[in-house]
């Protein structure tokens, strides 16, 4: 995305939340951390700190956010704050995928094998347009 904001994702302010955070990932989290990311050929971040929000995994090659949502996110309080935490992310060039702990607990590898599509298509997709770039 051409009109994205540049982005640090350094918040220092959350450092310390985020770690706090890593250390206690949700079953459904830590499942798909040990079982999956951690060991994929592409570097992903757990807890990661991304302007003013924690992000539960971050691939940073791919510009892709990976949610795991529990109850809580599907309260309207909690469908709000989502939608104005992707659109904030989105202005980014952030892609956010979300599942929910029943997605994980129910339909485990197929969501691995939509986060795999999903990274191996983004990457693809930046390396091409980073080598049509016109020369200025």
């Amino acid at each position: 995305m051409d009109e994205s904001k540049p982005f640090t994702g350094y918040n220092k302010e959350l450092k310390d939340r985020s770690r706090v955070l890593r250390k206690n990932m949700t079953p459904e989290e830590r499942r798909l951390w040990y079982a999956f990311l951690k060991d994929y050929p592409v570097k992903v971040y757990r807890q990661r700190v991304i302007d003013g929000y924690i992000v539960d995994f971050y691939c940073s090659p791919a510009k892709l956010v990976i949610e795991i949502d529990g109850t809580q996110h599907y309260t309207t309080e909690g469908l709000e704050y989502d939608s104005i935490r992707s659109d904030l992310l989105e202005q980014y060039g952030l892609e956010v995928l979300r599942f929910t702990n029943r997605d994980i607990n129910t339909r485990f590898c197929s969501i691995c094998d939509a986060i795999h599509s999903k990274i191996q298509y983004r990457m693809k997709k930046f390396r091409l347009q980073e080598s049509i770039k016109p020369d200025v």
